[in-house]
């Protein structure tokens, strides 16, 4: 996930953009501290088990940051980067685009088939709805990526943990094997002791007499 967030940087500096970066977790905290990256803001100590107020801590500085000026340190752009769990087996890293929305012009589609657009009257304006639902949609988006990244890193942690216990019982195994062929190698030492020492007494009894 780090080396795509540095391959997401690369790509919009080479566009010409500057890029704040915003980091949830320790690892990406750590990694970018070490390299003296600047953060602009960091959270951490919930991505085991993110609720949705932890979505809404993350998402209020980024809303803000877009809906301020550039001018004023605002953002044009807003991109997300997280691990997305497809199955126990894979995780795969992910970038995405938040803001601004793309949208697929079918109108034109719809035109060319005949098709009536449907007429749509927002209350209030369609501006004023769009203002209230942009928070909450990147709340839910971010939500959505921090219950992925955690997802992700548990059963990334289980096939680890799974990993280990076979190795540790394949090496007891291993070793168990070895301890009773050592034991069996004492054991049969001490009986060749044993019999060659009766031995040599019933030679020494035979001479005797």
């Amino acid at each position: 996930m780090i080396k795509a967030a540095e391959e997401l940087t690369e790509r919009l500096t080479r566009e010409g953009k500057e890029v704040d970066t915003y980091i949830v977790g320790r690892k990406g905290v750590a990694y970018y501290t070490f390299r003296e990256r600047k953060v602009t803001e960091s959270w951490g100590g919930f991505t085991d088990s993110p609720t949705y107020a932890d979505a809404k801590k993350i998402a209020g500085p980024l809303i803000e940051a877009v809906l301020k000026d550039t001018a004023e340190g605002g953002v044009d752009e807003l991109h997300i980067v997280f691990t997305e769990f497809v199955s126990m087996l894979t995780q795969t890293p992910v970038k995405d685009r938040l803001l601004p929305l793309s949208l697929e012009e079918k109108a034109e589609e719809q035109e060319k088939k005949g098709e009536i657009l449907p007429l749509y009257d927002f209350e209030p304006s369609s501006e004023d709805v769009l203002d209230a639902l942009l928070p909450r949609y990147v709340e839910a988006r971010i939500y959505n990526a921090l219950l992925q990244a955690a997802a992700s890193k548990h059963a990334a942690t289980r096939r680890a943990m799974k990993s280990a216990t076979d190795n540790a019982e394949e090496l007891i195994k291993s070793l168990t094997r070895l301890a009773n062929a050592a034991r069996q190698a004492d054991i049969t030492q001490e009986i060749s002791e044993i019999v060659g020492g009766a031995s040599a007494l019933a030679d020494a009894s035979a001479g005797s007499d």
